[in-house]
């Protein structure tokens, strides 16, 4: 026992370290909100895009494609999209609330915490996995949180050319399609111009981490009470619950169910905030959801770990 309970701390307290110095870094005001947001862009067009392409390009497809897991992931998420959509549609009356629960219900926070904490387990080499899954997940979680976000809206304005043509131009996207390219067709890249790109990769998830801990905001939570709990306990306990109990019994076992952990069992995506506000939705009970999930998971993403690693998953 004591043993899993090392492996427990060792892969989730680094994460929750760097966000805590994300959020020092906001006290002392190290970081204006304007900085704060174009070193968010940063990350996500420069960083993310060198980290899948490395990812992907120093990896072979026997290593990464995994069919099975695709396939049950796919449907993972969209019979929990539909389950959520029962549930929230039926407590909830409002459709900016709708909106807002049902992408923060949807949509993990795989990208900033699930890398990390794969690599925490089973070190660099096994990102592979959860990478190619990035290149498959991230366009779904767009699409669809697009979908939601102006259907609830109730302007009629969703459009699926924008959307594809949207999550084309996301910069992980480009960096996975680029780096599994240069995989399959076996060019190489010249290592003075890989050496940067690797670099740059390796310290992605701590620099996003961090920032992530100074871009938190704390809104008015008692508002949104009822709306609030049913976020986390949905987003952290009975998806979780469901979809990992699911993996279990069908026998998926090492860095495959690590990488499904990751995408149904973290925290609500930063993103869903920003996209929130950006589509009219109720984007302050969207930022208190990343808040609480952010915060809540630390004790749930612990006991997860902790769990199927007395369980003997990994």
């Amino acid at each position: 026992m004591e043993q899993h309970f090392i492996v427990a701390v060792k892969a989730i307290i680094p994460l929750f370290l760097l966000i805590g110095m994300g959020i020092f870094v906001r006290w002392r005001k190290m970081l204006t909100d304007t900085e704060l947001k174009h070193v968010n862009a940063m990350i996500f067009r420069v960083f993310f895009f060198c980290m899948m392409f490395y990812n992907m390009y120093t990896t072979t497809i026997a290593t990464a494609l995994r069919p099975r897991l695709l396939a049950f992931t796919v449907a993972g998420l969209f019979i929990m999209l539909m389950l959520s959509a029962v549930v929230v549609c039926t407590v909830e009356k409002d459709n900016r609330s709708r909106g807002a629960m049902l992408q923060a219900l949807f949509r993990s926070n795989f990208v900033l915490l699930g890398l990390p904490l794969v690599e925490n387990i089973f070190g660099q080499e096994a990102l592979a996995v959860p990478t190619m899954m990035i290149a498959v997940v991230s366009p779904i979680y767009n699409s669809v949180s697009v979908f939601f976000l102006e259907s609830f809206r109730g302007e009629g304005r969703f459009s699926l050319l924008d959307t594809l043509r949207t999550v084309l131009q996301n910069p992980m996207i480009i960096g996975a399609i680029l780096g599994a390219f240069f995989m399959i067709t076996g060019i190489t890249v010249p290592e003075p111009v890989l050496k940067p790109i690797r670099q740059i990769a390796s310290c992605t998830s701590p620099v996003a981490l961090l920032i992530l801990g100074a871009s938190f905001q704390f809104g008015t939570i008692s508002e949104e009470k009822r709306n609030l709990i049913i976020v986390v306990a949905g987003r952290l306990i009975v998806i979780p619950a469901l979809v990992l109990g699911t993996a279990y019994y069908m026998g998926f076992r090492g860095v495959d169910f690590v990488t499904l952990l990751c995408i149904f069992a973290t925290p609500c995506a930063v993103a869903s905030f920003a996209m929130a506000q950006q589509l009219g939705s109720n984007a302050e009970l969207a930022g208190n959801s990343v808040v609480l999930t952010s915060a809540f998971s630390s004790v749930t993403l612990f006991f997860w770990v902790m769990l199927f690693q007395v369980l003997g998953v990994f």
